[in-house]
């Protein structure tokens, strides 16, 4: 058996192989029975698994395991998972499903396939199968979609967002996949930026509070300093993105964060450091850069910091095409982006369109010295690790008992309290003292108005079903006019309009209107902006309606808008932020049976002159500050008493 395996020398930048590459260290093993399978043996520890496995490996298989390749691209050619012993596939965010609609049945149906691929290979390695979960299992028609980090920060509810994690993993396991790309703790500093609805505020404390998420995503975990072990009905998850994204110059995405070291870990990276604490299994690069230099290819934050310094375990994964951006213009040298990621740290990275030109550019990064094979053994070492505590090696298919949770009733009311706890009261009555909220439930006739009422894909947001989101009645749900209908009493005529133009408000005897108006779906880049002004159909629903009607208006986005000159025209205005498929947890409060809970988890702006604008400035004059939020009783009057 002392025959049976690689030994390299390295000499400057040449290695010479004292064995051929790819003879397999398997037949060796096949000619001595009495040889054990250790990492095949699930009562051993996961160290021993691993050290067992990475030493019957080739340099082709380490490399295969370090690839992510979409869905779309494997089944375009089935032969790729088993040609290139691909370790990970995920659903893109703009192709995440088996076909257009699929039910929740249709993804066991595809991953079972593809795992069954993998497990055809010589050592058997399972797929690590990814995807996008950032507020419930969003990719999926018909899951629980929750309200996104913006609205939960507001919360404050450290056991709401356990749950959430719990309920998430739960539709995530049951559709055969075992690894979500969440939670972003990420911290916004400034609204202009596209994701800064996938941060659950400005605030590291809070951010770092709120990573009581992933105890619910992959479970307690279960030995200091290591990532978590994860059981049926858990998933792996993923902090993300590393790190100061949140921070970049005037908000924009894949910007750079000019800040000082010092400034960015008080800031940025503290929240990675709970994550760790609490067992994250993998982390993902921000498409950002840190004073001029990407995070793709800086091995000072992703090695010395967050491997060294934070002692981080699991894996270190690229995002989607992100080392393909090391270059400029994007994808003009593959070979150099491979390196550069790959020296730096990163572990895994998202390849969708190329098995073989990774392969290959790779291994001859290999063979030329300019990528050690100790950074190869400790990327797949680190893979590895991951894949055995997800279970993959013992459970590889799906637990089809599972299925039924997918959008179940009981997970829909843990959405829908989370939206009632989401929901803040920025303004309730005009100068004359009185309270305008709750609203009469047995009022003769009221309107509802505005673009935002009556779709589920507005309430829901980016990263709904699609990476954009996408207006319309995309999934299962209950809109806000649903939820107003269900809610008020049988002999309440309720006017729905989208737009009241032409509609004849004062003569018709409207008690009062609710006007839901707000962001249209977006992520990412495409969501930076500037001006941050609600979109111009909503600002004029608000000036037609509240100059003629008391109105209460419910703004539906995902950071602060400009509002200054038409507070004044409200008379109750509440930030429900992008809720998610539960209508009915806005109609819980806004008609008294709850109180509000929320409490701002950014600062809201007077003008966009004064943006950045964050708590704890030395010039601070926000319209509403940080933490600030109104409640309709001063008793317990409510179902829910007020929060203290």
């Amino acid at each position: 058996m002392a025959s049976c395996y690689f030994v390299y020398v390295e000499n400057g930048i040449m290695f010479l192989l004292l064995l051929m590459m790819w003879i397999s260290t398997a037949s060796c093993i096949q000619g001595n029975p009495s040889a054990r399978f250790f990492y095949r043996d699930a009562s051993l520890p996961v160290e021993t698994r691993v050290s067992d496995l990475l030493s019957r490996m080739t340099l082709r298989e380490k490399i295969g395991q370090m690839i992510q390749f979409t869905n779309t691209k494997a089944t375009s050619n089935p032969s790729l998972i088993a040609d290139y012993g691909i370790g990970s596939l995920l659903s893109g965010g703009n192709n995440p499903a088996p076909k257009p609609f699929a039910s929740p049945k249709d993804w066991p149906d595809m991953v079972d396939v593809f795992q069954n691929q993998a497990l055809q290979t010589r050592l058997a390695i399972p797929l690590l199968y990814g995807i996008d979960a950032v507020h419930g299992h969003n990719s999926v028609f018909g899951a629980t979609i929750f309200p996104h980090n913006i609205g939960l920060g507001c919360t404050r509810d450290l056991y709401l967002v356990r749950r959430i994690g719990e309920v998430t993993a739960l539709e995530v396991q049951a559709t055969g996949i075992p690894y979500v790309f969440s939670p972003a703790v990420s911290v916004c500093r400034h609204p202009s930026w596209g994701r800064c609805y996938e941060s659950f505020g400005e605030d590291p404390e809070l951010v770092k509070s709120m990573t009581e998420i992933i105890s619910g995503l992959q479970g307690v975990q279960s030995k200091p300093g290591y990532p978590s072990t994860v059981f049926l009905g858990k998933v792996i998850a993923t902090a993300k993105h590393f790190v100061g994204d949140g921070g970049t110059e005037g908000g924009m995405d894949k910007g750079d964060t000019l800040s000082s070291f010092q400034i960015l870990n008080r800031i940025h990276i503290q929240p990675f450091k709970e994550a760790i604490s609490k067992g994250i299994n993998t982390v993902m690069v921000s498409y950002s850069s840190w004073q001029g230099k990407k995070l793709h290819a800086n091995h000072f934050l992703l090695s010395k910091v967050l491997k060294k310094q934070l002692n981080f375990k699991g894996f270190v994964i690229s995002d989607f095409r992100g080392i393909d951006m090391l270059t400029d213009p994007p994808d003009s040298d593959f070979t150099y982006s491979i390196m550069a990621a790959i020296n730096a740290g990163i572990d895994m990275v998202m390849q969708p369109w190329s098995a073989e030109g990774f392969v290959g550019n790779l291994t001859e990064l290999v063979l030329s010295g300019q990528v050690s094979v100790g950074r190869i053994n400790d990327a797949v070492r680190r893979i590895l690790g991951v894949k055995f505590r997800s279970g993959v090696f013992e459970h590889p298919f799906t637990a089809r008992s599972l299925l039924d949770v997918v959008g179940a009733k009981a997970h829909r009311d843990l959405a829908r309290e989370a939206v009632r706890k989401s929901l803040v009261l920025l303004k309730n009555g005009k100068l004359d003292g009185k309270s305008f909220l709750p609203l009469d439930k047995s009022a003769g006739k009221i309107l509802v108005a505005g673009s935002h009422a009556d779709d589920l894909g507005n309430q829901c947001g980016g990263w709904t079903l699609t990476r954009q989101g996408s207006s319309g009645n995309i999934t299962i749900g209950t809109t806000v006019l649903s939820a107003i209908r269900k809610t008020v009493s049988a002999a309440t005529e309720v006017v729905y309009t989208r737009s009241v133009r032409g509609l004849q408000l004062l003569k018709e005897e409207f008690e009062y209107a609710i006007v839901v108006v707000g962001e249209f779906p977006y992520s990412q880049t495409e969501g930076d902006n500037r001006n941050l002004t609600i979109p111009e159909e909503g600002l004029q629903v608000i000036d037609d309606v509240c100059r003629s009607i008391n109105c209460l208006v419910i703004l539906i986005s995902g950071r602060p808008l400009v509002l200054t000159r038409h507070l004044p025209l409200m008379d109750a205005l509440v930030a429900a932020w992008l809720p998610g498929t539960e209508g009915e947890g806005i109609t819980d409060v806004i008609f008294g049976d709850y109180d509000f809970e929320g409490r701002l988890s950014r600062t809201w702006f007077n003008s966009i002159e004064q943006l950045p604008m964050n708590y704890g400035d030395a010039v601070y004059d926000p319209l509403f500050p940080y933490d600030f939020g109104l409640r309709m009783y001063s008793d317990s009057s409510a179902k829910v008493p007020p929060s203290k």
